[in-house]
């Protein structure tokens, strides 16, 4: 099994890709939902980082840093790091920031590596679902120092059209020109669930159909 349909089952197994109906922000009814509150042990976060590293290594990703935006990025970067470190001997730095600037101390909005001119940055969250994180975070790298943007990877690009007719991640790449890795898509998600590669596959007639009515 790939590490694509490895990460598949592991969100399964972690309750994180659940299957059913739900009712989404927008208001859409989801045959599925993707929930990265519900990975909490030790054993899970540093699997989930084998799989932010896998995918950089896949793209050709050569980051001298990773940045986890607040919240559910913080531990993302961290894990990634881990994982280049000992998967692939690869050494980089991380940071995230704090939602509110800090006046004491060393004060100010990161922690962890302070970014400099020049250095290549990753950034690692988990879905995109209105771009509305991503545009929160562009200006705090912006205002750090002029760095080499290489991409954000995410773990499900659900490929579903936003307001317009562009999905979040079409809307990120059109917006900032930054590219949009995911681990895995929607399409492969029913893939896995026609290849009864995962359970859930009373649910693949209603995935394609919410496909077919709301995807890109």
């Amino acid at each position: 099994m790939d590490y694509k349909k490895e990460f598949i089952r592991f969100m399964c197994e972690s309750g994180v890709l659940t299957f059913g109906e739900f009712t989404l922000k927008s208001g859409r009814k989801a045959p599925y939902f993707v929930n990265t509150g519900n990975y909490r042990t030790g054993k899970q976060i540093a699997k989930l980082g084998e799989f932010y590293a896998a995918c950089m290594e896949q793209h050709g990703l050569q980051p001298q840093v990773l940045f986890g935006p607040a919240y559910k990025g913080i531990p993302l970067c961290i894990a990634a790091a881990s994982a280049l470190a000992t998967e692939y001997g690869r050494d980089v730095e991380y940071c995230f920031n704090r939602k509110e600037a800090k006046d004491h101390g060393e004060g100010g909005v990161l922690v962890g590596h302070k970014l400099v001119d020049g250095d290549r940055v990753v950034i690692t969250e988990d879905v995109i679902t209105s771009g509305a994180a991503v545009r929160e975070t562009m200006p705090i790298i912006q205002a750090a120092a002029h760095v080499e943007l290489l991409g954000m990877v995410i773990s499900v690009d659900r490929m579903e059209r936003g307001k317009g007719e562009l999905s979040a991640v079409q809307e990120v790449d059109r917006d900032f020109g930054l590219k949009v890795y995911p681990i895995v898509t929607i399409q492969d998600i029913i893939e896995c669930l026609r290849n009864g590669e995962v359970p859930g596959g009373e649910y693949l007639d209603k995935m394609i159909q919410y496909r077919k009515e709301y995807g890109v």
